[in-house]
């Protein structure tokens, strides 16, 4: 990840996607593979990012935008269905509690409760997390996690490209 790919859309996105995850271990680089998928399809006025999740990242990733939409590899212990897609609106997320444990041991929930203490949440937040099961080292994802990046990625342009606003909860 480069600062020149998080700089697409230069000033103060109205929405920011972002793709979180680390490539090289497989399919944990879900979230990634989303972003490159849109970043094919040059939508304007939509800021596209990628992070590590690392939690001051995600919050500088947010400062500012209205709408931010993130794509995560999750780990769900009682389903193991991989390429199942998980979505999750928040509304105004301040007042949400608990955890969202991501493939990387990165948390999410931590991300949202600091932002909310610190002023710098979107006013809507878009989850978006494929469960997934080789985190190995390695490139290219499994079948059925590339398969739900096209989907995600087809979801979220769809939505980007439907008028003011353009994504709902």
């Amino acid at each position: 990840m480069t600062a020149g790919r998080d700089a697409e859309a230069a000033g103060a996105a109205t929405i920011t996607v972002i793709g979180v995850g680390n490539v090289y271990r497989r399919d944990d680089g879900v979230g990634l593979a989303v972003v490159d998928r849109l970043r094919e399809r040059r939508l304007s006025g939509v800021r596209l990012a990628e992070s590590d999740g690392e939690t001051s990242r995600l919050l500088e990733l947010w400062r500012g935008t209205a709408v931010a939409v993130v794509v995560d590899a999750v780990r769900v212990r009682t389903s193991g269905n991989p390429g199942r897609v998980h979505r999750r609106s928040l509304r105004h997320p301040a007042g949400i509690g608990g955890r969202i444990a991501t493939a990387h041991a990165a948390d999410l929930g931590a991300a949202v409760e600091l932002a909310a203490v610190l002023g710098c949440l979107p006013r809507l937040l878009l989850l978006y997390g494929v469960e997934v099961d080789d985190t190995s080292f390695g490139l290219g994802l499994s079948p059925a996690v590339a398969a739900a990046a096209d989907q995600i990625a087809d979801e979220i342009a769809r939505q980007l490209t439907a008028g003011p606003l353009r994504l709902r909860a």
